[in-house]
């Protein structure tokens, strides 16, 4: 399967399910709670549109979003469905975030995890991301995230 921009028209319901299945592991685990929980259909719809949302399958069963930083690509809500995850879905996805990227000539990809969610902390390792910073959810005085960037060479 070949990730695809999804635009309007686009089953925005369906990916925010996907969305809140692929996170469900976090429920119990991190503070606070993961923003899947207010993610609504129109949220998604709109970063078709402020930014890029990037699925896998029709219907999705992988998705990320990307918007532009000033130093880098960011990359939101990388999700794949439990049902097919370890299938090399969320290695595509970033491998066109990188594609993504140098278009808008920018030089790093950046996401942001919890602070608990160790396991996902070794795949992006294991992906190329190294940790570059912190940062706290509002009225939190503790981190509650890690920065990991992943510094992209030239494009070929």
């Amino acid at each position: 399967m070949k990730p695809q921009r999804a635009q309007d028209p686009y089953d925005w319901l369906h990916l925010r399910d996907l969305i809140v299945r692929a996170f469900a592991h976090m429920d119990g685990r991190i503070d606070p709670p993961s923003s899947a929980h207010h993610l609504t259909p129109a949220d998604i719809a709109d970063q078709a549109v402020t930014g890029e949302v990037w699925v896998i399958g029709a219907p999705a069963v992988a998705c990320v979003f990307i918007s532009p930083l000033p130093h880098a690509l960011y990359l939101g809500k990388l999700a794949v469905d439990p049902a097919v995850q370890r299938m090399g879905y969320g290695r595509r996805l970033i491998a066109v975030a990188e594609l993504r990227a140098h278009a808008f000539g920018l030089p790093a990809l950046e996401l942001w995890t919890r602070i608990e969610l160790t396991e996902n902390h070794a795949t992006f390792r294991a992906l190329g991301f190294a940790q570059t910073g912190t940062r706290a959810h509002a009225g939190f005085d503790r981190p509650t995230t890690l920065i990991f960037t992943k510094r992209l060479g030239t494009a070929a």
